[in-house]
């Protein structure tokens, strides 16, 4: 399985032959946004330009950024893990469907700490991130881990320094587990974080914690898993602690109802289920409805038409959950007819 770093330098060097679509030709589309899906959109990119001899281009610039380029028209397709609502995809003339399934997952740099040592509630990560629990000692966190020595040392929060849908995602998750954090911080793509350090994307905070002793952190479960980062187990809706993984996520996913929203804008977050992960969400595409140029928007259409089809073991190898079959054919049916092609 390929690292982060291996897939970035695949996704860079493709880039270097130009990024966006004024510069573009007809043997590339581009793309641009939410990092949260970027190993598994490089992934995708390379395996279908050996098949098709088409270049796929991605930015991971954050689901912020994603959007902007999109209603700019800048890229072929947008990149967001935070939803637009129809009121925003109609005024805008944008198409959106989900992609892939994927977690947000703690993860914590603590000397003799490995994967899944670390229990945490949402409240007390909310608490964490609030700047009321402040050290790895405090009576909450150990009143969790019996028998797991952690230090009486100061927690470093990391959080995302851009507009991010990963963002959104957690702090969704800590504002349904702790009424203080929704009062006071709320949800969305950028708060006003208290207390901790910046990084820009997935890549950011990965690289932060990495660097910082007893940071914590929330990233997509691709970057902790290749980066070997040590994942905590949390409390999910049922009063289970369980670890992040593919079976976790798809289990959160079960009895999602995806026609609830338009654009299937759905939240997979504190779903019920013993063996749900609490912080489970799938990651979006953004197309115009009437692009300026049909034929690349054609080509967006059939490369994402390809990934569902055989992309499905390359995403898992990712550590990420392929579309339920009838969710995808009804992106088949609904959203790709949608676009105008030609």
């Amino acid at each position: 399985m390929k690292r982060i770093s291996v897939l970035t330098a695949v996704c860079m060097a493709a880039l270097a032959g130009g990024a966006f679509a004024g510069g573009a030709s007809a043997q590339e589309i581009t793309g641009a946004g939410a990092s949260f899906p970027f190993p598994v959109y490089a992934k995708w990119a390379e395996a279908y330009k050996a098949a098709t001899g088409i270049s796929v281009n991605y930015q991971s610039i954050g689901s912020g950024g994603g959007i902007r380029q999109i209603k700019a028209r800048t890229v072929d397709f947008g990149a967001t893990d935070a939803p637009l609502k129809g009121d925003e995809l109609k005024s805008d003339g944008l198409v959106q469907f989900p992609t892939v399934l994927g977690g947000v997952v703690p993860v914590v740099n603590i000397a003799g700490i490995e994967a899944g040592q670390v229990k945490l509630t949402g409240d007390v990560l909310a608490e964490i991130y609030a700047g009321t629990v402040k050290k790895w000692s405090d009576p909450k966190i150990a009143a969790l881990n019996g028998g797991v020595k952690l230090p009486d040392a100061n927690i470093t929060p990391v959080y995302r320094s851009d507009a991010s849908g990963t963002t959104n995602i957690f702090t969704t998750y800590l504002s349904e587990s702790s009424p203080a954090f929704q009062k006071a911080l709320g949800m969305g793509t950028t708060l006003d974080w208290p207390v901790g350090q910046g990084g820009k994307g997935n890549e950011g905070v990965t690289a932060t914690v990495k660097q910082v002793p007893n940071a914590i952190g929330y990233v997509e479960y691709a970057y902790a898993k290749q980066n070997h980062l040590a994942t905590t187990m949390l409390k999910n809706h049922d009063g289970q602690f369980v670890g992040p993984d593919a079976a976790a996520f798809e289990a959160a996913a079960a009895g999602a109802n995806w026609s609830a929203q338009p654009g299937m804008g759905i939240s997979l977050t504190s779903q019920p289920g013993a063996k749900s992960w609490p912080i489970t969400a799938p990651t979006f595409v953004l197309i115009p409805r009437e692009p300026k140029d049909p034929k690349r928007a054609a080509e967006v259409v059939k490369f994402f038409e390809w990934a569902f089809k055989s992309g499905g073991k390359l995403a898992e190898g990712l550590d990420y959950v392929a579309l339920p079959a009838k969710v995808e054919d009804d992106i088949r049916a609904a959203a790709f007819k949608d676009v105008k092609t030609q």
